[in-house]
């Protein structure tokens, strides 16, 4: 199978929570920046929840959701689309701010987000062939690109089905927040060839249900927000549950999962249909989609279904995964 690779994303609360009211406040942030205090203060002085700013919004024919609105004021996104640029001049205006007020600030460099100190994260270019069409269909999402999590416990297995196709895989995760008001995590699904995204299903488990879905049909690639039961705060752990049934691909040779950040403990079990077992299977490693195989070791099948796994108590970035052969 072509690497997979997940991310985590979550809004702030739905409602000014910044500096406050005093007009000094906002006329120095309005002033110096950063661009989602300033918003957050004007927000604040306005006495405007981002339900209401959503609708005055709509009002005027521009469509951006209370997420999209929370991640801004957040700082973990800032507005880039034309139709994204649109709303802050329109929000010049709703929050009777100076014309071009917000949208100056946006000229400056990209702060990092608050929250507990992360590094830096390898792009999904550096990880998977179709990193450039997920990143398009996390754009559209408006998602940003550090969605406040850490994995602590990520237990995954795979089931081939009869014909050696993906038939579909399940995760068991435990993530930590590193910042207050992550409600979401996303996972991504990249199939094999032949695989048509649109019919592949995206299962909700435990404390957790299926928000936006996307795919891009030529990529094979698709991408589903997992939303959480409430909202989590700085260090808090949750624990989810979430599945994909695929099966509209081709044959496949290897299940592969990508990985931007290091540290956390990762669990792989690959399952075989009785009717189609495996002559060799191997764990692998490689630092990105079109690097050799590294770290070659053979496994060694148990059970009816010659079902293999592997144990990464500490992930590394790069691709982590497992090989097989076919009679």
């Amino acid at each position: 199978m072509p690497p997979t690779a997940e991310r985590t994303g979550g809004p702030a609360p739905d409602g000014p929570t910044g500096p406050g009211a005093d007009p000094a406040d906002l006329d120095r942030l309005l002033d110096t920046g950063p661009f989602h205090l300033a918003l957050r203060a004007a927000l604040t002085a306005r006495g405007l929840p981002l339900h209401r700013v959503r609708h005055r919004l709509a009002a005027r024919g521009i469509t951006i959701g209370v997420t999209s609105l929370s991640y801004w004021q957040q700082g973990a996104r800032r507005p880039r689309r034309p139709e994204s640029l649109r709303a802050v001049r329109a929000l010049e205006q709703i929050l009777d701010l100076p014309r071009g007020a917000l949208l100056r600030l946006l000229a400056g460099p990209e702060p990092a987000a608050g929250g507990t100190a992360r590094p830096p994260a390898r792009s999904y270019r550096a990880l998977v062939s179709v990193g450039a069409a997920v990143e398009e269909l996390l754009a559209g999402l408006e998602l940003p690109s550090d969605g406040g999590l850490h994995t602590v416990v990520h237990q995954e297995r795979v089931r081939i089905g009869a014909a050696g196709e993906l038939a579909g895989r399940d995760s068991q995760h435990v993530v930590r927040a590193h910042r207050d008001g992550v409600d979401r995590y996303l996972a991504v699904h990249h199939g094999d060839p032949g695989c048509d995204p649109a019919r592949v299903r995206v299962q909700a488990g435990e404390n957790c249900r299926t928000g936006r879905v996307r795919w891009h049909r030529e990529a094979e690639v698709l991408v589903a927000e997992l939303l959480f039961e409430r909202r989590l705060r700085t260090g808090e752990t949750y624990v989810f549950g979430y599945g994909f049934e695929d099966g509209t691909g081709a044959r496949c040779t290897e299940y592969v999962r990508g990985f931007s950040y290091t540290g956390g403990q990762y669990v792989l079990q690959v399952r075989f249909d009785e009717a189609a077992l495996p002559v060799r299977c191997r764990r692998f490693t490689r630092s990105g989609p079109a690097a050799p195989r590294s770290g070659l070791a053979d496994l060694t099948p148990s059970g009816r279904y010659g079902a293999v796994h592997i144990v990464e108590p500490a992930v590394r970035r790069g691709l982590l995964g497992i090989a097989w052969d076919w009679a």
